[in-house]
């Protein structure tokens, strides 16, 4: 596949999801993302507000996320995280678990707990693994014979699914900085647009034509395109910041192996690369919080910096 001529003319799809998605006219962009990732065809019924929607300015530097709901009632959450960080898979529980409590009124029967996909974008490396996309669900299994636990057939027919795991949440994590072949299918096509902002000529992915149409940089207003480039260099900025502290307190880690051991000195590289890295994130304007969520370090040593 060939890039289009225009170097990256699409808006990126967490800015979309922040500013455009939410538009009706707009739903079929989400719609399409949706089909090629579940491989069935998905109808937004329509999208739903909570406190994970709720803009901040943490928010507005770090992440958006976006809640929909399908046709069959089923809730799907979608983030976007640019900035690393260490409890990212906590907070992926957390945010599930959150919305399993929302969406069930109090005196409810537990047969009204909604089932939650959890999809996740994310632009840093997310723990240790090769492939781009990753899905987790729950199954329970037999400690001694390895069986796993099913419904019985009266659950099956009350709660109309065929497995346990069909009524937990399941989660998809896309690293897409990960993804370094030629999209040969729906879903890798979009994968190729989230990670570099741009459509090969001819993809056919759902969804995507919608993004030719509607995502397209020149149609921002003025003022648009100066909010859309400023969030561009903060993006730049933090990518910037985190590889800078990497390689600097890497540096320093080598030195300080030399001459005290390698061990302490690793160990002493690491903590000099999260305060280089906390420096110059700070110099750069990124919100303290921000800085203590990435690092761990505390406000007060952050403070200090």
């Amino acid at each position: 596949m060939k890039d289009a001529k225009d170097p990256k003319p699409y808006i990126r799809f967490d800015w979309a999801m922040k500013r455009l998605l939410r538009n009706k006219a707009n739903y079929g962009v989400l719609e399409g993302f949706l089909s090629s990732l579940f491989d069935q065809k998905v109808k937004i019924h329509r999208l739903l507000e909570s406190e994970s929607n709720q803009e901040t300015e943490y928010d507005k530097a770090n992440r958006v996320d976006l809640l929909a709901e399908m046709e069959n009632g089923n809730l799907v959450l979608i983030e976007v995280q640019n900035a690393s960080e260490q409890a990212y898979f906590q907070r992926i529980l957390f945010g599930t678990s959150r919305l399993l409590g929302e969406y069930i009124n109090r005196g409810d029967n537990y047969e009204k707990v909604r089932k939650v996909y959890s999809v996740n974008i994310v632009y840093f490396s997310l723990g240790h693994g090769q492939d781009y996309i990753y899905h987790g669900k729950t199954e329970f299994r037999g400690t001694h014979d390895g069986d796993i636990l099913d419904l019985s057939p009266f659950q099956k027919e009350r709660f109309q699914v065929d497995s346990v795991s069909e009524l937990f949440p399941e989660y998809y994590i896309l690293k897409v900085n990960a993804f370094n072949r030629i999209a040969k299918s729906p879903l890798e096509e979009w994968i190729y647009y989230l990670k570099t902002g741009n459509l090969p000529q001819d993809a056919s992915a759902p969804g995507l034509e919608k993004v030719r149409e509607q995502l397209k940089i020149d149609r921002m207003s003025r003022e648009e395109q100066r909010a859309y480039y400023r969030h561009m260099d903060n993006l730049a900025i933090l990518r910037d910041s985190i590889t800078t502290g990497r390689e600097e307190g890497r540096f320093e880690g080598r030195i300080e192996g030399r001459a005290e051991g390698l061990a302490e000195g690793l160990a002493e590289g690491l903590a000099e690369a999260t305060r280089i890295l906390a420096k110059k994130m700070k110099a750069n304007g990124i919100e303290k919080e921000l800085i203590g969520q990435i690092t761990g370090l505390p406000a007060e040593e952050i403070e200090k910096l």
